[in-house]
């Protein structure tokens, strides 16, 4: 696992690829119409994120100062996928711009699968 070294006036910052992976997956994983993340990376049939995997479905290439992001998305279906995959391109290049310090140069976007819309349950009235 390679990690990115930040030299500062007092020491060096080691950033390893799972946390930029964990926080692109959790950044991916806020954005509505986005159903989970896919593992299709390693090959195999999909499989939806699940919380003890914040990074399936994400590949990290790490550089001195910069990344690249890769990840792969299940989309609810009847979502617009540009509008969702700009979405997530966007909360993940700020996330770990932010958190890291690292400049993102691209985040490519596979969309590996869809799923039915979550159903929304009805509010319920408050009872009085």
């Amino acid at each position: 696992m390679s990690h990115n070294n930040i030299n500062e006036a007092m020491g060096s910052i080691k950033i390893s690829e799972e946390v930029i992976a964990i926080v692109s997956g959790i950044a991916a994983g806020e954005v509505k119409g986005v159903a989970g993340m896919s593992g299709t990376f390693a090959g195999g049939i999909a499989e939806l994120l699940g919380k003890k995997n914040l990074s399936k479905g994400v590949r990290v290439e790490l550089n001195e100062t910069t990344t690249t992001i890769e990840i792969s998305l299940v989309v609810e279906y009847g979502c617009r996928i540009p509008d969702v995959a700009w979405e997530v391109q966007e909360r993940v290049k700020k996330a770990v711009e932010s958190m890291t310090g690292l400049e993102v140069l691209a985040v490519n976007i596979f969309v590996d699968g869809l799923t039915p819309a979550k159903e929304e349950k009805p509010e319920e009235t408050e009872k009085k």
